[in-house]
């Protein structure tokens, strides 16, 4: 294991940055089996286990995850990563508590955006309203930009507090900032079928439908199909 190994994981990830995520899959695998532990490589391979779903990949991403603790080129920002995808892989396993607690030990050690947006949004998965505005306002104080913590407020105000104008102007912030983001569009596009404007609606499905799912988003693919399909009859 060394430059050859190195050399293989560059070649993966290039295929993975490409969209080959099949290819890209097959060639972590095979990496992963030789022995090389490198979090370079694994950390993305987790991604790509998490967003494929399936107890079998949550419960391999974790696996791996915990191999890659021992990597030697683990830095401090990867390690947040790890522990996010780890907390990621829990929640999906239907350890909602787990998942929060890891990532509340992870944000006690230092304030990192990532631990922000997936934290803010497990405290509304588990409908704790009252910690989960504290937490999103903290971070919004952290990046008023971030897109993922102004969604988790708008997710909050409309799923929690009743609050839909409140949910609105976060939602339409997030999408200044970022025009794709699958959640927000979801909801907005409830806000256009309530208004009676069907095609601005299926304009924003059909956008939120091109976008990467994550583990982490509120809809699922289908979803977002199902909800295309009624507007389209």
């Amino acid at each position: 294991m060394g430059l050859l190994d190195g050399l293989k994981a560059r070649k993966a990830l290039l295929m993975h940055q490409k969209g080959n995520e099949e290819e890209a899959l097959a060639e972590y695998e095979k990496l992963y089996q030789s022995g090389y532990v490198s979090a370079p490589y694994m950390l993305p391979y987790s991604v790509l286990l998490l967003r494929k779903g399936g107890e079998e990949n949550y419960l391999k991403a974790k696996e791996i995850l915990k191999k890659a603790e021992k990597a030697p080129d683990l830095d401090e920002s990867r390690r947040k990563q790890l522990l996010m995808n780890y907390a990621v892989a829990q929640y999906k396993l239907g350890k909602l508590p787990e998942a929060i607690q890891l990532l509340e030990r992870t944000h006690q050690k230092g304030p990192a955006g990532i631990i922000y947006g997936a934290l803010g949004f497990l405290y509304i998965q588990a409908g704790d309203a009252e910690k989960a505005l504290a937490y999103n306002q903290e971070a919004l104080e952290y990046d008023d930009e971030d897109p993922v913590v102004l969604d988790n407020l708008g997710q909050l105000y409309y799923r929690l507090l009743n609050d839909r104008e409140k949910a609105k102007e976060y939602f339409e912030k997030a999408l200044e900032f970022k025009d794709n983001q699958i959640d927000t569009l979801y909801f907005l596009s409830q806000y256009d079928k309530e208004a009676g404007d069907t095609a601005a609606a299926v304009e924003k499905l059909e956008k939120a439908l091109d976008g990467r799912f994550s583990p982490l988003n509120y809809v699922t693919r289908e979803q977002v199909q199902q909800e295309l399909d009624a507007l389209k009859k």
